[in-house]
């Protein structure tokens, strides 16, 4: 391989000139040859560079993986766009990316690397950016979810209690006082049933601010519970099957899947004009699976995708790293799916 480059002026040229880094290197493991651009880059002399096994220059996190990569080249499969960092006289950090052919014949290895530190640095500048505004993300929203929890424990814990109180002694004058008039008493048996009302809506409203009953018994027994009451309160038959393992999720995607079917299930009451619900939780080999399908009216995606609640269900999803899917045609009713990768 160096008579092949020596021997051709075009060659030679390519070699010594290219801003990429060139070398060749023996199934020893040491440079036998390199242009002057990995002289620059890496900062040692030729001599230096030619004096140690090329591990020595690879950073020691990388050192494996790159021996696992040049078995395989040794053994003939060629190396594209290798990834791995280096680290150079002054004890600087570079990213190299190679692409690399073995030659069994003459025992040497061609490898041609670009540098991508500059790259690397952006990538891991907006990765840091990313996590930021995620953390931000996740707390605003864990404070507005203790904020409802706040909320809905003042309403089912004292206004609830206060009503009950009134109720229970409305009973109490009503059964107390037999010379009460007949207009008295339908006044009373009025309010009774007023409060009785009050108290289930307030437990209700409660309930659908936070669902206490998910650090209590978990998604699975929240969501039948939530399908149960839509079902009584709308008169459309809502089905919750699960076939996964509950305890592989955090508290924050719980919330978010109860909010997803929260909101879904909102959608259908006042827009779907559905005559049956089904909401699943699944597990396959790279996901879990949350699946929300209703046999009404359908729409057209194309004019809805602004609606606010397939928005915030798409966020929902995005804050978790999930995928958000809608499937839904006119008179075919609708499907709204969200795959969670497991890792």
């Amino acid at each position: 391989m160096n008579d092949l480059i020596s021997s051709e002026p075009e060659m030679f040229t390519f070699f010594e000139r290219t801003p990429d880094l060139v070398c060749i290197a023996g199934k020893d493991g040491f440079f036998k040859r390199v242009n002057p651009a990995v002289i620059d880059t890496l900062g040692y002399s030729e001599a230096e560079l030619y004096a140690h096994p090329i591990e020595f220059f690879i950073h020691p996190e990388d050192r494996e993986l790159t021996g696992q990569k040049r078995t395989d080249l040794l053994s003939g499969k060629a190396l594209l766009n290798f990834q791995n960092r280096y680290v150079t006289k002054q004890g600087n950090t570079i990213w190299l990316a190679w692409t690399s052919i073995y030659f069994p014949d003459k025992e040497v290895v061609f490898a041609i690397a670009k540098d991508i530190t500059e790259k690397k640095q952006i990538e891991k500048q907006l990765e840091e950016k990313y996590a930021k505004f995620k953390s931000l993300a996740t707390h605003f929203k864990s404070s507005i979810e203790e904020d409802r929890k706040f909320l809905a424990v003042e309403l089912h814990e004292e206004l609830a209690q206060l009503a009950s109180v009134v109720k229970l002694d409305l009973e109490d004058i009503y059964s107390r006082e037999p010379e009460l008039s007949v207009s008295s008493k339908s006044k009373i048996e009025h309010a009774l049933a007023a409060s009785q009302l009050l108290i289930s809506t307030m437990r209700r409203i409660s309930f659908s601010i936070s669902p206490h009953m998910l650090d209590d018994l978990g998604l699975n027994e929240t969501l039948k519970w939530h399908c149960n009451e839509f079902s009584i309160l709308n008169g459309i038959p809502c089905l919750f099957e699960s076939a996964y393992d509950e305890e592989s999720l955090t508290r924050e995607i719980k919330m978010d899947f109860f909010r997803i079917c929260q909101e879904a299930l909102s959608n259908v009451m006042y827009h779907a004009q559905a005559g049956t619900v089904k909401i699943s939780i699944t597990e396959a080999a790279g996901h879990i699976g949350l699946i929300i399908i209703d046999d009404g009216k359908g729409f057209d995606k194309e004019k809805i995708k602004q609606d606010p609640g397939l928005i915030r269900m798409r966020e929902r999803a995005a804050s978790v790293n999930a995928a958000l899917v809608i499937d839904s045609e006119v008179g075919k009713g609708t499907s709204i799916a969200v795959y969670l990768p497991k890792t």
